[in-house]
């Protein structure tokens, strides 16, 4: 197994096990390393340390059960493996910038409006992100309160009615490479899927001034597929010096949801290996099967 499946494998361990008491010890056991070796490797391929990650998931399924539920806040503390109420209550004050009886008088009314809220009314309704694809009108995106992996909110994009399983569309950003030039970039984050039939993954592209590839990738030889919980995926490509814009995003082929959260765009170094797709592989030296008898 890669260091990368090790580690999507341990998240899917801890997803699994949130409402349980799990350990760093337990969960290095699982991915066969020790936990001072396991602890570096998380830290240096999701960015934060493994207890940090469990508690900053416990914090949002807390933030969901205010919501969506009448527990009583002491009870929901101890749910979410917190020793005391009032560590419970500093922690999510840290987190979402009020305490959690706030919380919920503020926002609890609000849930059934903002599930799901994706429209087509405006140019885009996320953000900073458009949609587009082979048939952008057959999918929507738009931004969920109610499927979260950390904070208050995550973006999705949804097939609404996909004609044909070869029909996707992506949900994206394009912006210059000036800034990225000559140095290898990670394009990195949260993904939960429901339904998807065909695939569905993270993507990256550099392009030069002719808008010729440089570098690709899109997780076609990964594919995630079905129903699947919260993961962590990525994307390394270096951006050569003739490079002149980068794009990235989330994409969807055929019927299915996908909710993206927690990106991340920064630089890795050189003992991160690239998962740049090799183009010219599809290239051949010759023409072939011209008599089409193959």
């Amino acid at each position: 197994m890669t260091i990368r499946s090790i580690i999507q494998e341990s998240i899917r361990y801890m997803e699994e096990r949130l409402e349980e008491d799990i350990t760093l010890e337990q969960i290095a056991a699982h991915a066969g390393f020790s936990p001072y070796h396991f602890h570096r490797l998380f830290r240096r391929e999701i960015g934060m340390n493994v207890a940090d990650y469990v508690r900053s998931r416990r914090l949002c399924m807390a933030s969901r059960l205010l919501l969506y539920s009448d527990m009583p806040i002491i009870d929901l503390a101890f749910h979410c493996y917190f020793e005391s109420q009032e560590a419970f209550t500093r922690a999510f004050k840290k987190t979402y910038g009020m305490p959690p009886g706030r919380y919920r008088k503020m926002f609890a009314s609000m849930t059934h409006a903002a599930k799901g809220e994706g429209t087509m009314n405006t140019e885009s309704p996320v953000k900073g992100w458009f949609l587009s694809g082979s048939h952008p009108h057959q999918y929507e995106i738009g931004i969920d309160r109610s499927y979260v992996h950390q904070g208050n909110a995550s973006g999705y994009i949804k097939a609404v009615t996909p004609e044909s399983p070869e029909a996707f569309a992506t949900m994206m950003q394009q912006f210059k490479a000036n800034r990225y030039i000559g140095k290898r970039m990670r394009f990195s984050g949260f993904v939960k899927t429901r339904g998807v039939e065909q695939f569905c993954g993270l993507w990256m592209r550099v392009d030069n001034n002719a808008q010729d590839v440089l570098r690709f990738d899109n997780m076609h030889n990964r594919k995630i597929t079905g129903d699947t919980n919260w993961n962590h995926y990525a994307i390394v490509l270096d951006i050569p010096d003739n490079s002149a814009t980068i794009s990235f995003g989330v994409l969807l082929m055929g019927p299915g949801q996908a909710w993206v959260d927690g990106f991340r765009f920064e630089e890795v170094d050189d003992s991160v290996p690239t998962t740049n797709m090799e183009l010219d592989d599809l290239e051949r030296d010759e023409p072939y099967n011209l008599s089409f008898e193959e």
